[in-house]
């Protein structure tokens, strides 16, 4: 039981110590942060190409669209709109997309930057595009939308879907974020300063104080004697 009270209590003196060891290296802590900051946001800056992100929406049906010279319902249509999703990522209009697009653009491409969607509860098909060019993500989304439209008038035999908003040229990249990434880069900056301190203080096995001669040696101290520094006399001429 004794050695069991000894025992938590050199843990809690252990956690104690080094709390006290970071509070003495409170400047290397906030130095590793700034470091960590600055290279992680010039990193972001001139190093990671932006990426700009564009969307289009059509509107697949309404409550009733004709279908097959036929009238559907709104329980139908919900069936019909998943049908129209799987459509508009299918091979044939990413082909025809990435021909009318240009620009060296590939069905392989579209496929990997094109994100095609349907919002929850509607009858909606939402085309993003997201490409290094704010110019080209809006050509391909605004093109995917108009393909996605054309082919399902076609292939499902029903009335076109209606363009409900076109996609315009972004302004500003949706990532790199220059903020996150710095604030990021200071995080790992702290952290790893605080491993490096901690690190370095569980590896010093050099004793320092009677305490120490206790905890590591397991025995008691005789006498202990303070540190005389030496005082320089002045010479006198």
């Amino acid at each position: 039981m004794q050695e069991q009270y000894e025992n938590q209590e050199e843990g809690q003196i252990d956690l104690l110590e080094i709390i006290h060891v970071m509070l003495r290296k409170w400047w290397l802590i906030v130095l590793c942060g700034i470091i960590g900051a600055g290279a992680l946001g010039v990193y972001t800056k001139f190093f990671v190409t932006p990426q700009y992100s564009a969307s289009s929406t059509i509107y697949i049906l309404s409550s009733t669209t004709n279908v097959s010279g036929s009238r559907i319902s709104l329980s139908l249509s919900e069936q019909l709109t998943a049908d129209f999703l799987l459509l508009a990522k299918s091979r044939p209009v990413l082909e025809e997309a990435a021909e009318k697009v240009g620009d060296g653009v590939t069905s392989e491409m579209l496929a990997g930057s094109v994100v095609i969607e349907n919002p929850t509860g509607s009858h909606m098909l939402k085309v993003t595009a997201t490409n290094e060019d704010a110019q080209l993500a809006k050509d391909i989304a605004n093109t995917m939308a108009d393909v996605v439209a054309k082919q399902v008038a076609k292939v499902m035999d029903t009335d076109q879907p209606n363009l409900m908003e076109s996609a315009v040229k972004p302004v500003a990249p949706v990532r790199p974020n220059l903020s996150k990434n710095i604030m990021m880069g200071g995080l790992i900056g702290v952290a790893l300063a605080i491993a490096a301190i901690v690190l370095l203080y569980m590896l010093d096995d050099t004793v320092k104080d009677e305490d120490d001669v206790r905890k590591y040696l397991g025995v008691n101290t005789l006498a202990a004697f303070p540190e005389r520094r030496k005082k320089r006399r002045k010479r006198v001429s």
